[in-house]
């Protein structure tokens, strides 16, 4: 059974940073697409930025230029360096997997930023 366990959430000040980290448990193979979504309360999930397995990425036009995905293939992890962080950001941060026809989820990494 696969699961994705998410770490690198937590508190931080407007203009901080922060790495969110992602990693696959059990057998996963060929990983055509990871991503990161986030979502507040009472609003629809927000895709943040998508990895593909060629290397190529996009973002949400409101974090262009301040976040950062990649991925490191052979621990099956995907990683999402995020700079000059603002009040708007906060939000629950999931990771997202495509493989093989299916798609797998973790449970959420908590993000706030304030002062």
């Amino acid at each position: 059974q696969v699961q994705l366990v998410e770490s690198g959430g937590g508190l931080v000040q407007p203009g901080g940073s922060l790495r969110l980290s992602c990693a696959a448990s059990g057998s996963i193979l060929s990983i055509s697409i990871m991503a990161w979504f986030r979502q507040v309360p009472g609003n629809q999930r927000e895709r943040v930025a998508r990895i593909y397995s060629t290397g190529a990425t996009n973002y949400a036009d409101s974090v262009k230029g301040r976040f950062t995905i990649s991925r490191d293939n052979a621990k099956n992890t995907v990683y999402l360096q995020m700079n000059s962080l603002k009040p708007e950001d906060t939000a629950l941060y999931y990771c997202t997997f495509v493989a093989q026809d299916r798609q797998y989820w973790g449970q959420g990494t908590q993000v706030t930023v304030s002062s």
